[in-house]
């Protein structure tokens, strides 16, 4: 008898210890590979694929609809395809995720999981017509998010009706950026009025297509301007110190303003001053933000506001008393 030198191949082991519960177990708390790595220290050699496989064959449990449930979409692909999600309200555990935001879809999984009796959804009237026809019983409430972001909807609609009032307000000094700003646009409506299509127009004016259609959604040039926004820096304590003088003084020179706020502790450079000054943030006169910044100062707290944007805020909501009464029912609200 021949034997054959070298060491004996090893038979490779057998899949069916591994499939019990010990491993079914070890794949749902770990990964493939990690998985893989415990159950080789355990003396159960198997790959990463094997456990994957041994996971995916696992039946999927059949849990009862919770008490309150939350439904909401969920993007897969943005812009492309939907799915749903459904969540225990309570412990927020996720139950199950359906193929699509259809109304039948969602109907169907309610009337085969009964049980719902709150149903937490967004505004979609898919949602709700879905509720009625799969739990008529389920009351459908709306969580703290959508609230919210229904109320800034709200809030941003107030705040654009009444642009007239706040917009009023001095605005400061012209900006080159503003002046670029109102000159495309000009340029934009001025193609459009003369038939041409956003296509054209970007291919007329060299532009990027969502830059044309940025100029083309707003109906007047200051809606596209935005105040500029600067960090903290040494001189903003003694703003309004400099605004009087300004006002009181209009060409006084800059030394005598440094000397000035140096008596009153100021500890940063000439040139920190002359770059402010510059900046017109010492001006008594601000630029008038976009709605939708004014939206996000209103329905923040005022505590977490920087000093320089909520006395700005201040001086906008003075000038229109509906927005003075919008931001006081906000501030309300957001304390109940």
């Amino acid at each position: 008898m021949i034997r054959r030198r070298g060491r004996a191949r090893r038979e490779p082991a057998r899949l069916a210890p591994v499939v019990g519960p010990s491993a079914d177990h070890a794949a749902l708390r770990r990964p493939g590979r990690a998985c893989a790595a415990v159950l080789a220290g355990l003396g159960v050699p198997i790959s990463r694929s094997t456990v994957l496989r041994v996971l995916m064959a696992l039946p999927i449990p059949q849990t009862p609809a919770p008490r309150v449930l939350s439904v909401d979409d969920v993007a897969l692909r943005r812009g492309h395809r939907y799915a749903t999600m459904l969540i225990d309200a309570v412990t927020h555990q996720r139950i199950d995720v359906l193929p699509d935001r259809k109304a039948a879809t969602l109907a169907a999984w309610l009337r085969e999981h009964p049980g719902a009796e709150i149903v937490c959804r967004d505004g979609s009237a898919a949602y709700a017509e879905a509720i009625r026809q799969g739990a008529p019983q389920a009351v459908q409430v709306s969580d703290r998010w959508h609230l919210w972001h229904g109320l800034g909807a709200a809030v941003e609609k107030t705040v654009i009706a009444h642009s007239t009032c706040w917009r009023a307000c001095p605005s400061g000094p012209v900006r080159a950026i503003d002046e670029r700003t109102r000159a495309r646009h000009a340029a934009v409506h001025e193609l459009l009025g003369q038939g041409a299509g956003l296509l054209e127009c970007s291919r007329r004016l060299g532009w990027a297509l969502n830059t044309v259609k940025r100029y083309a959604r707003a109906a007047t040039a200051e809606e596209l301007q935005r105040p500029p926004r600067y960090g903290r820096t040494l001189v903003d304590p003694y703003r309004d110190h400099l605004r009087r003088r300004l006002a009181a003084e209009p060409g006084v020179a800059v030394t005598r303003l440094l000397d000035g706020i140096r008596e009153l502790g100021y500890t940063g450079s000439a040139n920190q001053l002359v770059r402010y000054l510059n900046q017109g943030r010492a001006h008594a006169e601000r630029t008038s933000p976009s709605p939708r910044r004014l939206v996000s100062w209103i329905m923040t707290r005022s505590a977490d506001l920087p000093e320089h944007e909520r006395g700005h805020l201040d001086e906008l909501l003075a000038a229109c008393p509906h927005l003075m009464i919008l931001a006081e029912q906000v501030r309300a609200f957001a304390e109940c």
